[in-house]
């Protein structure tokens, strides 16, 4: 059996094509509820399938939202979207996703594919890389807002967009002083390289802190900005450890700049038979979901990224598209991974 078409519609109503547009594809100009409801009985009656690009059309929306994260396999941003997820059902919206591998290029690109798709709003979410990098994406962003759309970021600013700012800079001094409060005094940062933002400023501050509060960094280990990258610091780690022991000082307490980085470390740890926090101390920062059952229990920053994920969502179905960056808290959370 052919699909009903509109114009079917229109006829078992007794109405105007134009009056069966209005009813059944989302216009403000609506007719008496006479006519609605006879229109919407002969769609039922016949099938009809309401075509969400004229809906678009008549609403001057698709009710669609893109989401751009760098890796969904991580559960920082896995943790994310599931927040914008339940905030974009709340407003009626769906959202769309696109995982990147954390290429700038391919950033870019899903930018680009969703504003191409007319969605309402695009959500960028993850660390900003060098200003050249970042630059096509964002001159896409604001091509985007320039046509109608809206744009927002959880991480560093970017472009015209409004902004979701993780406290990268005030939960890593809070750490820094909680472990110094701990009795800890010599630190190695775990962190990824100068492009990457988000560990530049997660590590800096944790330096910073360190310093006033009288203790020292012995050493930047940088790696790639994951797991594998925690995991392959591990023999560097293991030997400023075993170094500190021969000179009779206290073994180092690394600061990972993300949580599945120092998962990645304490893995790889175990693998040579270094303890935690036997042999050698580490924390991380996130305080990602997969914590709850890693042994030993690690050492944190708790942020709220399902929250944020919320967040990033408000901000792009917002009349006004508010910043929303000060909402975001955080709070230090000492575990048995740095216990001395």
């Amino acid at each position: 059996m052919a699909r009903a078409r509109l114009q079917d519609v229109a006829d078992r109503a007794g109405v105007s094509l134009a009056t069966a547009s209005r009813v059944l594809n989302g216009s403000a100009r609506q007719p008496g509820p006479e006519l609605v409801s006879r229109v919407r009985a002969a769609a039922a009656e016949l099938g009809y399938v309401v075509n969400a690009q004229a809906q678009a059309l008549a609403r001057s929306r698709t009710g669609l939202l893109g989401l751009v994260v760098q890796d969904i396999s991580d559960p920082y941003f896995s943790s994310i979207a599931a927040g914008a997820q339940a905030a974009a059902r709340e407003h009626g919206r769906m959202v769309l996703l696109a995982s990147t591998d954390r290429d700038p290029s391919a950033e870019h690109d899903a930018v680009a594919a969703f504003a191409a798709h007319r969605v309402d709003a695009v959500v960028v979410v993850g660390t900003r890389w060098s200003a050249e990098e970042d630059a096509p994406v964002a001159a896409e962003l604001a091509a985007f807002e320039a046509s109608g759309g809206r744009a927002v970021v959880v991480g560093q600013p970017l472009g015209p967009a409004v902004v979701v700012r993780p406290p990268n800079a005030e939960g890593a001094a809070d750490l820094a002083t909680a472990l110094l409060a701990e009795g800890h005094r010599r630190f190695v940062l775990l962190s990824a390289a100068s492009r990457v933002r988000t560990a530049q400023e997660r590590a800096g501050s944790f330096a910073e802190a360190v310093t006033a509060g009288g203790g020292e960094v012995v050493e930047v280990v940088e790696r790639e900005f994951s797991r594998d990258g925690g995991y392959a610091a591990g023999d560097r780690v293991a030997e400023l450890a075993r170094a500190a022991v021969a000179d009779g000082l206290d073994t180092p307490c690394v600061f990972a700049v993300s949580d599945v980085m120092a998962i990645g470390l304490i893995a790889r740890l175990r693998d040579i038979g270094v303890g935690v926090p036997r042999d050698v101390r580490v924390a991380g920062f996130d305080d990602i979901p997969t914590l709850h059952d890693h042994v030993p229990a690690v050492s944190t920053v708790h942020i709220p990224l399902e929250e944020m994920g919320r967040l990033a969502v408000a901000a792009a179905v917002s009349e006004d598209g508010a910043d929303v960056g000060a909402s975001v808290g955080h709070e230090v959370v000492l575990r048995e991974s740095t216990a001395r």
